[in-house]
């Protein structure tokens, strides 16, 4: 073998380990690709729709270490987050952020109160939400503890949530859901 393709090869194989590195970097860091596995978040996401979601914002998580980045921001109600499901570390979750740490959440006649006021967001506004779960029976004022958060599907009436098995831990947050990329006919920015 001459040590023309020898040297062909070699630029190709380091090319690929480049790139492997780099997207692996981004994936880390930056921003991860999901698929959307049911309908909790029906008509905001749907079965089979593939999305980016952006580590960054909430500050990453530095892998093998006890240390996050500072975020860019807080989470804020409204948002579509991504985080690690409270009853099975090994699973990623996608629901939106309702309740924020010390408020006081209450689902009343299909809507959300937020110490005692109706919720202002329109993302919250337009859904029906039920009252389901040992956390969100009627008439039941739930209060968020610090450094947690209170998150519900879209699909309010098929979704397992935090009515169901409570708080998501500020440090379980990984990311906000961007855009759908796929199916072509789905493109859009998460809202």
């Amino acid at each position: 073998m001459s040590a023309k393709k020898k040297s062909i090869f070699r630029d190709w194989g380091e090319s690929i380990v480049i790139a492997f590195l780099l997207s692996m970097f981004i994936r880390a860091f930056f921003v991860q690709a999901y698929k959307i596995p049911s309908g909790s978040m029906r008509m905001t996401l749907q079965e089979g729709d593939l999305i980016f979601v952006n580590k960054l914002i909430y500050g990453v998580k530095l892998p093998l270490v006890d240390f996050r980045i500072p975020a860019i921001r807080e989470p804020k109600r409204g948002d579509v987050v991504v985080f690690v499901y409270p009853e099975d570390k090994k699973k990623d979750f996608i629901k939106r952020m309702v309740g924020l740490p010390g408020e006081t959440i209450e689902i009343r006649d299909g809507s959300i109160y937020i110490n005692g006021r109706p919720a202002e967001e329109p993302s919250l506004r337009r859904i029906y939400y039920y009252n389901r779960g040992e956390i969100g029976a009627e008439g039941q004022k739930i209060v968020v503890p610090e450094d947690s958060y209170f998150v519900l599907g879209d699909n309010s009436i098929s979704s397992k949530d935090s009515r169901y098995w409570g708080f998501v831990p500020k440090e379980d947050l990984l990311g906000k859901a961007m855009v759908v990329y796929w199916p072509l006919n789905r493109i859009k920015i998460i809202k």
